[in-house]
């Protein structure tokens, strides 16, 4: 074999063939290519060639390594992020996508919100410019929303923020800084995922077995890594539907100070778990920085969320904010705030939880007979496919029969990503999704036989 430097234009050229293979549908999404040696040996490359030439289609988007199983072409029909953040659902498509629970009748209460927030002697404070962390009031309101969940914090330790995903942006532009290390599970949120990649953080994974994320694993990081911060969602994980044990929680804490960790408690889906264990915040207060919001429990056009920070990095937090956002809007904060004092979040919440419940429950007799991971009141479901099934040709199959899903790509820290699904349940009408669940059912059934 001649092993010689293979000039650029032939280089580009297997490249290009592979390519154009890829677009005209000879090599359809799925095939198994040579591997690194026989593409080498088919095309007289040295082996670093043939290993650069799939390199290129992978920066391409065109083909995926999975170790283990080998070198296939990937389904060019999808986004390359096959997630939340990119697959926007279309009209007519049945969206297991992306999450925006909602409950009949959630127009009219904004109606009769509004009506009332028209009344209020304080109509004109809410069209100037509000402190940088929200009204003293109000940040009172949502402590006192806090203590009724078993998490007490004083008002000044809130800063009302722009949804629950601002208060990550803040958190991470305040407290962290370019190159730092984070620690966050080896599947996690995928919109964390997008926030470090543009404030140039390094995530570094922690392994997860059958019930949660492995902290003996997040302690060998430790060891081997200079870690900064750990981003951790103990109650209703995302995708996994986990629900941490004490246990677990107070070992976490005790890494964390032993290593001096900043603790990133994201509980945007906490509100759907019955009585679970207290907060990291609750057992930590000096490095947990507590980060949720109302999009989920009462609607997501409403961009009001809140964190709770130490004293000490309040100022930070303040900063950024203003720099973002300058302030949360005050017409959608006193809003909240009206419906926090009513208790029409508390009863939206319990009416969530059951309409989970019900969703949860509908899925999984949907998919009996496939393994399906999830917890019993949480709006999605995590669905690893079988051993010979492709989550990528899955999620195209289904596109073409008006279903979006997540596959974990959107997920995933470390390789090789797992072929499995985020299956997002409270975004459609119930008689919608018990088609869409038969759909993904139909449509794995028959790339497993």
């Amino acid at each position: 074999m001649d092993t010689s430097p293979v000039p650029r234009a032939r280089y580009k050229t297997i490249v290009d063939a592979f390519a154009s293979g890829i677009a005209s549908g000879a090599l359809p999404p799925g095939t198994r290519l040579p591997t690194h040696r026989q593409l080498a040996e088919q095309q007289g490359l040295a082996l670093a060639t043939a290993s650069r030439v799939y390199a290129e289609l992978e920066a391409m988007g065109l083909i995926s390594g999975e170790t283990g199983r080998g070198t296939f072409v990937r389904e060019i029909a999808l986004p390359l992020s096959h997630g939340v953040d990119q697959q926007a659902a279309a009209v007519g498509v049945l969206d297991l996508n992306f999450n925006y629970p909602a409950l009949p009748g959630q127009a009219e209460l904004l109606r009769s919100g509004l009506r009332q927030l028209a009344l209020s002697g304080d109509l004109e404070a809410l069209l100037r410019y509000q402190p940088h962390a929200g009204r003293a009031h109000e940040r009172a309101c949502i402590a006192r929303h806090l203590a009724d969940r078993g998490l007490e914090a004083d008002a000044e330790h809130v800063l009302i923020v722009s949804g629950a995903q601002h208060g990550l942006a803040a958190t991470v532009m305040g407290l962290l800084k370019p190159g730092d290390v984070v620690a966050v599970d080896a599947l996690t949120y995928s919109g964390f995922k997008v926030l470090a990649d543009a404030h140039r953080l390094e995530l570094v994974p922690i392994a997860l077995n059958e019930t949660g994320p492995d902290l003996d694993a997040l302690e060998k990081l430790c060891r081997k890594r200079r870690l900064k911060a750990v981003y951790a969602m103990p109650t209703l994980h995302n995708p996994m539907g986990w629900v941490m044990d004490l246990p677990w929680r107070e070992r976490l804490v005790r890494i964390a100070r032993e290593h001096q960790l900043l603790l990133i408690e994201d509980a945007a889906y906490a509100f759907l778990a019955d009585a679970p264990p207290v907060p990291l915040r609750a057992l930590a207060p000096e490095l947990t920085v507590y980060v949720s919001g109302f999009s989920k429990n009462v609607a997501t056009g409403l961009r009001v969320g809140f964190v709770v920070a130490p004293l000490n990095w309040v100022p930070a937090l303040e900063r950024t904010i203003r720099a973002t956002t300058w302030n949360t809007p005050g017409v959608m904060t006193a809003l909240v705030c009206g419906w926090i004092e009513d208790g029409t979040v508390a009863r939206l919440e319990a009416e969530k939880r059951q309409d989970a419940m019900q969703r949860q429950a509908m899925a999984r007799k949907a998919l009996a007979g496939l393994t399906v991971i999830g917890h019993p009141a949480s709006y999605f479901l995590w669905l690893p496919l079988p051993e010979e099934v492709r989550a990528d040709q899955v999620a195209v199959a289904l596109l073409a029969m008006n279903v979006a899903v997540s596959t974990a790509e959107a997920f995933a820290i470390s390789s090789p990503v797992p072929h499995a699904i985020r299956l997002a349940l409270g975004s459609v009408e119930m008689d919608a999704l018990q088609l869409a669940l038969h759909k993904v059912r139909q449509i794995i059934g028959n790339f497993a036989f």
